[in-house]
């Protein structure tokens, strides 16, 4: 999930949600290791081969949230993963020298 979903739905939340009852925050949709790992080679340029070690451990196989109810109030993520890679890689790219350089600062300017 996008930190700016994640944002609009925290205030969606306090604006326009009353009652006690939890509500699950999330894209609704699910993806492996394998998928993301796929998206993110995409998204840098990445031409290799990529491996994975099917001897280890595979953690919890789903984690899925039930969104239904968030939707059901009328919110919904709008932020694709692919666009959130790329923003992410391209803000990565901005900020590289800083982040190599030590620089402790790395705060997103508006």
């Amino acid at each position: 999930m996008h930190v700016d979903d994640l944002a609009s739905a925290c205030l969606f939340l306090m604006r326009d949600h009353e009652g006690e009852a939890i509500v699950n925050v999330g894209v609704g949709e699910d993806l492996s290791i394998r998928e993301l790992a796929g998206h993110m080679a995409d998204v840098v340029g990445f031409r290799g081969n990529l491996v994975f070690d099917a001897s280890k451990p595979d953690g919890t196989p789903r984690k899925l949230l039930d969104v239904s109810r968030i939707h059901a109030l009328g919110w919904r993520a709008r932020v694709a993963l692919s666009r959130g890679l790329e923003d992410t890689y391209a803000w990565y790219l901005a900020h590289e020298s800083e982040i190599r350089g030590g620089t402790k600062d790395l705060r997103v300017s508006a």
